[in-house]
């Protein structure tokens, strides 16, 4: 058997324009299935094993929800176990994720990240990762570009936008916010950068400026889920 080429058409163009550096926008993000087990029964399969390492990431997918690059979308990777250890033997790729998903809550639900009380605190925990499909929050988009000439840039989550911050009321309500470019440099090394992008501590809470205590109550991987933990979780990330 054979295949005939030759009245192939021309390939596909290539994939539009990336959405500019720096563009606010809403956003929702959805879960991309790898196969992998986490450490939660909700999220058997959820999980992404890397190739290069013992590190399981969240594959995401993200789609702009309004304004002028409403539908676009753009892809990103969150480690969630294993990978580099810091000296506490805790897995850094987490403790980075872990910040941006909490801010993320705190984007979505309208949650000042200062905001320590019993209620906040019980909306910051999940049974699962899963939960997080289809959270919809406030985000500024960078582009990044790649160390291996053979790839394109491509868009990233810069940081989530936080309900104290100026920006965060036009955004939620679809208004176009002037961008605030990153100019972010190419990588220094593939191997070198976790697959999280965020490199604040992990007891901070999104961008914000200012030094967030982290709740006493996160979740994380390989902890138990207990009925109040499942409870204890904001009501539109049981659907």
């Amino acid at each position: 058997m054979s295949f005939d080429l030759n009245d192939a058409g021309p390939q596909m163009a290539p994939m539009g324009e990336l959405i500019p550096d720096g563009t606010f926008a809403k956003v929702m993000m959805k879960l991309r299935p790898g196969g992998a087990n986490g450490a939660s029964e909700m999220d058997a399969g959820l999980l992404k094993a890397s190739p290069h390492s013992d590190a399981k990431m969240l594959d995401c997918e993200f789609t702009v929800t309004e304004g002028p690059y409403a539908r676009r979308k753009f892809w990103q990777n969150f480690t969630v176990a294993g990978g580099k250890l810091d000296e506490k033997g805790q897995s850094k790729g987490w403790n980075i994720s872990k910040s941006t998903f909490r801010a993320m809550i705190d984007s979505a639900l309208g949650l000042k990240p200062d905001d320590l009380s019993e209620s906040a605190r019980s909306k910051r925990v999940i049974a699962g990762l899963k939960q997080l499909d289809g959270i919809t929050f406030a985000a500024r988009i960078m582009v990044e570009a790649p160390d291996n000439p053979n790839y394109r840039d491509s868009n990233k989550i810069a940081n989530v936008v936080l309900p104290n911050e100026p920006a965060y009321a036009a955004i939620m309500r679809g208004e176009i916010v002037p961008p605030e470019p990153v100019n972010a440099p190419p990588r220094k090394s593939l191997a070198a950068v976790p697959a999280a992008w965020n490199a604040q501590a992990p007891a901070q809470t999104g961008w914000s400026n200012a030094p967030q205590q982290a709740p006493a109550a996160q979740a994380q991987p390989g902890a138990p889920t207990s009925a109040a933990t499942r409870g204890g979780a904001p009501a539109w990330l049981n659907s």
